[in-house]
């Protein structure tokens, strides 16, 4: 794979708006869960809700958009000088050269879930102001975010569970090679919605407490919700000092179980060895992996199957969900962004929420910051059905 530069960035997480707020929470061991309050759900469990989400207007050209989901693409889309960063790439490439790959599993659940309430008490018809297309179809996302930075390149969503917003680094490194377009905005969203949380806890997924990845006393996910954008353009032959590429990206699907990863992590190592050999990278250039780290019993363990068994024991591994939630189908981009930053401020986050580590697993698991400098790191997000992606970042060679 022909390396990426990354450059340009913008989150929205419960950590905050931006980058900055992003940083603080890790240097300060701030998590944004809290119990529960959303909606009317009545689940004893913390979320990473995104606060301001409800005052967002669209503009009143996409107020067809208008649903949750989109409202968090535009907080993310108007941050760190994203919009900007694309507006002055569109001038660059022409604005049917650019395109934008997006990731999202909830998209606008949510508004048909207000619409189903709303439904006519006699035919049970929806509200006619209800509009699928462009809430809670998942094309909505990418329709909506093709508008807003006013870019007419190839574009489509991916919706493959949690590992969603990470996949979409791949699909546009495969575009930009084949010459459909020259950069390509890449992340997604996902957000809150009764759905998910009442789904998740019928799978007996959802923890009562902030969750606790790889902790002794793991009892499952907290989840979250976020939105993240990356400009990846093709590399310079002499990049500016400081420039982050995407070194290399990887994808397998294990097909063991719908909602239960492989025991041994098959699918999980795959996915990291297929990223290496896409980097020409060997597992000791890694020096730190941002874990997929859902605080379940089975995933922990799965997980750290694979990467003891690819990694070793020495590389530092932390998951961020104590931190931000898990964030389903954005947990990709919220990842690969805070990966990004580990690198660029040789901050190693640790993990608020866990206490005493399991002692079954063997990876070298940090529960407090480290410092230091780091040249590579890997993020990885595995999800339902066996969807795993792993992507490294590293400076320019």
């Amino acid at each position: 794979m022909q390396p990426l530069a990354v450059s340009h960035m913008s989150i929205v997480s419960s950590l905050g708006p931006g980058q900055e707020a992003t940083l603080d929470a890790l240097h300060t061991g701030r998590s944004g869960l809290k119990p529960c309050s959303f909606e009317t759900v009545t689940l004893d469990t913390h979320i990473g809700e995104v606060a301001g989400v409800n005052d967002v207007r669209l503009p009143d050209n996409l107020a067809s958009f208008e649903c949750r989901n989109n409202r968090l693409a535009e907080m993310a889309l108007h941050r760190d000088g994203f919009a900007e960063a694309v507006a002055g790439a569109r001038e660059r490439y022409g604005a049917d050269r650019i395109g934008v790959f997006l990731g999202t599993s909830t998209s606008g659940i949510l508004s048909a879930e207000l619409a189903f309430r709303a439904r006519d008490p006699q035919t049970g018809a929806l509200p006619a102001a209800f509009s699928f297309a462009t809430t809670h179809s998942t094309g909505s996302l990418a329709d909506f975010v093709r508008h807003r930075l006013g870019l007419t390149g190839p574009a489509f969503v991916v919706s493959s569970a949690c590992a969603t917003t990470s996949k979409v680094f791949a699909n546009a490194a495969r575009m930009i090679a084949a010459d459909l377009c020259d950069a390509a905005v890449v992340g997604g969203a996902d957000s809150l919605c009764l759905t998910t949380l009442y789904g998740f806890h019928s799978l007996e997924l959802v923890s009562p407490t902030p969750c606790r990845p790889f902790d002794a006393e793991r009892s499952g996910v907290s989840l979250g919700e976020g939105a993240g954008f990356a400009l990846l353009e093709r590399a310079n032959q002499s990049p500016a000092a400081g420039t982050v590429h995407l070194l290399g990206a990887g994808e397998s699907n294990d097909a063991h179980h719908m909602s239960t990863p492989h025991p041994d992590g098959l699918g999980a190592r795959l996915a990291m060895e297929r990223a290496l050999a896409s980097a020409a990278l060997r597992p000791g250039d890694i020096d730190y992996v941002n874990l997929h780290g859902t605080a379940t019993t089975y995933g922990d363990a799965a997980e750290d199957q694979a990467i003891t068994g690819l990694l070793g024991t020495c590389t530092p591994v932390s998951s961020t969900k104590g931190y931000t939630g898990h964030t389903l189908g954005a947990a990709g981009i919220v990842e690969a962004i805070i990966s990004v930053l580990a690198l660029r401020t040789g901050l190693i986050p640790g993990s608020p929420q866990t206490r005493i580590l399991d002692p079954a697993l063997r990876s070298r698991y940090l529960t407090a910051n480290e410092t230091g400098r780091l040249d590579r790191v890997m993020t990885n997000s595995f999800g339902f059905g066996g969807s795993n992606s792993s992507l490294i970042f590293g400076w320019a060679a």
